[in-house]
């Protein structure tokens, strides 16, 4: 993707089954160093134009300043376009533009999978795929070694880009959480623009650019077609980010220390669990200690791979998306030293308390002069770029921190965070400003999630609120619920504000009219 200037002054955004009856499937043969470009190809190849209108997480109540980007994109069958996702994320127009065309089609996006960081758009006008044919998806991964060219629209110049590379490694890697993918690094250059492009082997597509290493040359990565293969049959079922995966933590069997703990024969081979997923669950099928030495009928080996063909090997979770069958992938463990088979439950995500707006924009509401906002993945992407601000929440204990991989649980459906600066008033004299802070409780209650914390404020008779905050050393805040009633309009139109609360919350608010009818 490539970004154009503009007055963007939003926020930062947060910088962190494929039912085949086998192993993925390599090219045969030797290596293809002599492959040269396939002409005709050019047509197949679009320019993607967007404009961007990112959510603001700690101005909740509007939207970033709008952001002109451009990307690749190749035709694909059912006449649709296939890009990046973060090429069209938030995009509140997008237009096509044909290799050596001088003028640009309207689109839209009818399918995003932000986890796999693939898109589909479909376009307005379909005569534009008159003469510009679906380009073909070769069936199997490129060898490491395999010649390529990458296919897009990279910065440095308007027209299209062809460059050549290698394959230089095939790894299974997290793309974006909770999603991991196969991701196949190329030597061919890949720059800000190419995203979205197709990169080619022969006359055959073999995956999608994606991504370049900003602090290293001659690395680039693509989506190879497993992957999206994957994303094109969810779209068609109707479904989306519904990758199934494994969530255990795991470690390697390389130290002969923990090979002794357990009590292990030197035949034996595998992954050690350090930490299931099932919560405390006791059926849960893998336990603490467990040796995972198969998957399906694949051998896992001491570091926790499968082998991927003669060259490469990935991390055994690769296997999940082949394997899994209606929710489940078989295992075959160690545990206290006998071999048996279980099947371990696998899904696309599990619940967080600090979730990723997943291309949603953040619920808010407003109380007088403070915005109460859901602590978002994207919310943290301020302080996690700064580390000061990030110790500094760290040394009070500040949830957003000491909570930042937890699930929900019974006292916290989601954290409540003041999301912006306390808006100029009188009823906050004195008070220090409290943006960043989580809210613990109100008058007492403790605030389980915004829409509680909403239904709270509109159920309140007493004649004073007590705001107390979850982390160290804070001051606790108390406001006349009565004044603050009456002020938040005149705050609200200060401040050009045009809802008290986002549609979800003002939902919320509003029962207390309707009950009262």
């Amino acid at each position: 993707m490539r970004t154009r200037p503009s007055p963007f002054l939003g926020s930062l955004l947060l910088a962190l089954s494929l039912s085949l009856p086998g192993a993925a499937v390599h090219a045969g043969g030797a290596p293809q160093e002599s492959a040269a470009a396939a002409p005709g190809l050019e047509n197949s190849v679009v320019k993607v134009f967007s404009t961007l209108r990112r959510p603001d997480p700690y101005k909740p109540w509007t939207k970033a300043a709008p952001q002109d980007v451009t990307g690749s994109g190749v035709v694909i069958e059912g006449r649709r376009i296939l890009t990046n996702a973060h090429v069209v994320g938030y995009a509140s127009q997008v237009q096509v533009q044909a290799n050596q065309a001088g003028d640009k089609v309207s689109a839209s996006v009818v399918a995003i999978s932000r986890g796999m960081d693939l898109a589909v758009l479909k376009l307005d006008d379909e005569s534009f795929f008159n003469g510009r044919p679906a380009l073909p998806r070769a069936n199997v991964l490129p060898e490491v070694r395999d010649a390529v060219f990458a296919y897009g629209y990279p910065t440095g110049g308007t027209s299209l880009s062809i460059t050549k590379g290698i394959v230089s490694r095939i790894e299974f890697v997290p793309i974006h959480y909770p999603v991991s993918g196969l991701r196949v690094q190329i030597d061919a250059a890949v720059n800000p623009g190419n995203s979205g492009g197709p990169v080619i082997a022969g006359d055959k597509m073999v995956g999608l650019a994606f991504a370049g290493a900003s602090n290293a040359q001659n690395i680039g990565y693509i989506i190879p077609n497993e992957e999206i293969e994957l994303f094109l049959r969810d779209v068609a079922a109707g479904r989306q980010d519904a990758k199934p995966a494994m969530f255990d933590t795991m470690q390697t069997l390389e130290n002969p220390a923990m090979r002794r703990f357990l009590k292990l024969d030197k035949s034996v081979e595998g992954a050690v669990v350090v930490q299931h997923a099932g919560r405390g669950d006791a059926a849960y099928p893998l336990k603490e200690w467990d040796v995972v030495t198969r998957i399906g009928d694949y051998p896992v080996d001491n570091q926790g791979m499968v082998k991927l063909g003669a060259n490469a090997r990935v991390r055994f979770q690769y296997r999940v998306q082949q394997l899994a069958k209606n929710g489940f992938v078989p295992l075959t463990v160690v545990r206290n030293g006998k071999p048996l088979t279980v099947q371990l439950p696998v899904a696309p995500a599990r619940p967080q308390l600090i979730p990723s707006l997943q291309g949603a924009y953040p619920s808010f509401f407003i109380y007088g002069p403070i915005v109460f906002s859901r602590a978002t993945a994207e919310f943290m992407a301020g302080p996690a770029s700064n580390p000061g601000t990030l110790q500094a929440m760290s040394f009070v204990a500040n949830p957003l921190v000491t909570r930042r991989g937890d699930e929900p649980d019974a006292e916290h459906e989601e954290l409540v965070v003041v999301s912006s600066p306390f808006f100029p008033h009188k009823l906050v004299a004195g008070y220090n400003n409290r943006s960043g802070s989580v809210l613990q409780s109100l008058n007492g209650v403790p605030v389980r999630s915004l829409g509680h914390l909403v239904a709270l404020l509109r159920d309140s008779q007493d004649e004073l609120l007590t705001l107390r905050f979850d982390q160290r050393g804070v001051e606790t805040i108390v406001l006349p619920r009565q004044e603050v009633m009456a002020a938040t309009e005149a705050i609200l139109s200060d401040n050009g504000i045009r809802a008290q609360g986002s549609a979800d919350m003002l939902e919320v608010w509003q029962q207390k009219k309707t009950a009262a009818q």
